[in-house]
């Protein structure tokens, strides 16, 4: 597999008017904070958006961004394999952020925002860790098993460079798509 063309944070800030961003995180992610102008496609809607992908790459340059860049290298692979040329943020919105660049947060204050999906998988692999030590001791045995699990997973995850957990998270309602937020990405991506 080849690596994605990546532009840098830097590069990117300068030639921001000139790229169409497509972001491919949840959209409780997105809406807690994204590169400004970036249109949300998540990465699981790849598919539904690959001809809108297809037509704002024809007009000029995409950059894909996710939060730290493995998302978004997914999904140049997967946008590589159907004729679309894109590039990824290097380090995603975390580096872009870190360099001190503009992140819009349309919602801003108080709740309504939804944990970056790292932060979820980490959440809820270190609570299905716990839960089966405990059950482990209070129990049965066996209930090892349910923390072995979680962990060849993870290790999985990171030699694979996918992770099973967070594809089952983001299937969860806050941090799907609502279809007509989809819809509008979509018209966006159509219309420049």
């Amino acid at each position: 597999m080849t690596t994605p063309a990546s532009l840098d944070p830097r590069e990117a800030r300068s030639r921001l008017d000139e790229l169409t961003v497509i972001d491919v995180r949840t959209p409780g992610e997105y809406a807690g904070g994204h590169l400004p102008g970036a249109i949300n496609v998540p990465l699981d809607q790849l598919g539904r958006a690959l001809p809108d992908i297809r037509t704002a790459a024809s007009r000029g340059e995409v950059l894909v961004v996710c939060a730290s860049g493995a998302r978004s290298e997914n999904a140049c692979r997967t946008l590589a394999r159907h004729g679309v040329d894109v590039a990824t943020l290097a380090g995603g919105t975390g580096a872009w952020a870190q360099q001190g660049h503009e992140i819009d947060r349309p919602r801003q204050g108080g709740g309504g925002r939804t944990w970056a999906m790292d932060r979820q998988v980490r959440l809820t692999a270190g609570s299905l860790v716990l839960l089966g030590l405990l059950l482990a001791l209070l129990v049965h045995p066996a209930f090892q098993l349910l923390s072995a699990g979680i962990a060849a997973g993870l290790v999985l995850s990171a030699v694979t460079g996918t992770c099973g957990m967070a594809a089952l998270l983001a299937r969860l309602p806050w941090n799907r798509p609502c279809g007509a937020d989809l819809d509008a990405s979509l018209a966006r991506l159509r219309n420049g």
